[in-house]
């Protein structure tokens, strides 16, 4: 019986605690829900731009570009041992970096931002 209300005790403290610490979202005014998304949308999609921008491309640019030397040496220290250069994973690598060190001068059009 003693287990019983233990159990019953930590169930009635967490159904506690998640009252407490939850919060109801409202739409504005009215109810719109869509309208709302959309006014946070816009309001942050400059700061989601500049972000995207600076820190995320960057970052991808800079992973790929590592991967494509590495892969260029790799692919020519295979020459010297094989005699034959495989150009398939450093022409695609290079085809990724220059995808993505072009991107943001065409996606925000594409996604029209």
């Amino acid at each position: 019986m003693n287990k019983h209300i233990k159990i019953t005790m930590v169930f009635c403290m967490t159904l506690l605690f998640i009252m407490i610490f939850s919060t109801t979202a409202f739409a504005s005014g009215g109810g719109d829900v869509a309208g709302a998304i959309e006014g946070t949308w816009n309001d942050a999609s400059e700061q989601i731009k500049t972000v995207v921008n600076k820190v995320v491309f960057p970052a991808i640019d800079l992973i790929l570009a590592v991967f494509f030397f590495a892969k260029l040496g790799m692919a020519y220290f295979d020459y010297r041992k094989h005699g034959q250069f495989e150009w398939a994973a450093p022409a695609i690598l290079f085809a990724c970096l220059v995808f993505t060190l072009t991107a943001p001068t065409y996606i925000w059009t594409i996604l029209g931002m």
